[in-house]
């Protein structure tokens, strides 16, 4: 098992990038750098490239609807070259709220679109000269308005011809095409004890399809990280993001996080944190995230039981344990957590 953390994108991005690259010599092996609508994840991971020398730097995620699968597919191979091979390319669908509500754009056919792009980022990567008509257009055919275009090639030599492409996926069909085409999975708010439950069915249809190339599906998820005989006070501090997620990610009816805890078992407490939140009570929100789903999807408490949590992932079959540490001494924690690992 492999261990990352999320970088802080909510405030000072450099600072957050430099005390991550101070992790890399504590055995962090990888970085993942998300943008929402916040800042842009590419320039943040360029930086983190320069800063750092072993450690894997990853996007979680760039949506695919912002920018086309070429510009993806460029933005990938640049920060891989730049990294000497690095590079991990967390894609998914994100949600209206962002890709309607920031970047004006219709949210139509996320799974299609999730698996053109990945299609199409591998084979820009090998070379290939594009020639490619489904919901993207490569080139825009006459009838659509083109008149100069044709197919080309990526003019430039990537470091390496099939950077690791990670999707982001919770609801059954996404997951199933994950569990297909993607080399890794990111899930969000994951509970290892639930996991097969809610998943166990579309990952292992989706595995049912995979190219053998591609290998084992790999997973990567986590949560707070304390360590202490009174640590297990930090799991309140993942009440807001939760209530984010679960009651502010999308409108009533289309938030894919709080059909998730619908799906854990928690309808009414869903129902609640979502009414409590979209009326602006983002407090009574966080206060009404259930203890358990805080406690589930995170590793706080003293060094006996975040052991036991650590496999509890493991055995929920996380191959990248994704931690956010909580305290004076991030290093101390990664390098307790690595020696477990």
């Amino acid at each position: 098992m492999e261990l990352s953390m999320m970088l802080d994108y909510a405030g000072d991005p450099r600072r957050a990038a430099d005390e991550a690259a101070a992790l890399e010599t504590a055995g962090l092996d990888a970085v993942w750098v998300a943008e929402a609508w916040g800042f842009d994840a590419p320039t943040i991971m360029g930086y983190l490239a320069a800063r750092t020398e072993r450690m894997k730097i990853g996007s979680a995620i760039l949506n695919v609807y912002s920018r086309t699968p070429a510009l993806i597919a460029q933005t990938a191979a640049g920060l891989d070259a730049m990294s000497g091979g690095r590079a991990l390319l967390g894609l998914g669908a994100s949600g209206p709220q962002v890709v309607e509500g920031w970047h004006g754009k219709p949210y139509d056919k996320p799974i299609g679109r999730t698996r053109e792009t990945v299609e199409l980022c591998r084979r820009i990567w090998r070379r290939e000269t594009i020639d490619h008509h489904g919901i993207t257009d490569m080139p825009l055919p006459a009838d659509k308005g083109g008149r100069h275009g044709k197919p080309l090639k990526m003019l430039t030599r990537p470091v390496r011809a099939a950077i690791p492409v990670y999707v982001a996926s919770l609801g059954p069909a996404n997951v199933r095409m994950t569990a297909e085409i993607a080399d890794g999975w990111l899930p969000t708010l994951f509970v290892p004890e639930k996991a097969d439950a809610v998943w166990g069915s579309a990952l292992a249809e989706g595995a049912a399809l995979r190219a053998p190339e591609l290998g084992p599906l790999r997973t990567v998820a986590g949560g707070l990280l304390a360590i202490g005989e009174d640590a297990a006070a930090a799991r309140d501090l993942a009440r807001p993001q939760i209530a984010l997620y679960v009651g502010g990610m999308g409108a009533v009816g289309k938030n894919f996080y709080n059909d998730l805890a619908v799906a854990y078992g928690y309808e009414e407490e869903a129902r609640k944190i979502q009414e409590l939140y979209l009326a602006g009570h983002k407090r009574d929100a966080a206060a009404a995230v259930p203890d358990e789903l805080c406690e589930l999807t995170t590793l706080c408490g003293p060094e006996s039981y975040v052991r036991e949590r650590v496999e509890a992932f493991r055995a929920a079959g996380v191959t990248m344990l994704n931690v956010t540490p909580v305290g004076p001494e991030p290093a101390r924690l990664i390098e307790t957590v690595k020696n477990w690992l």
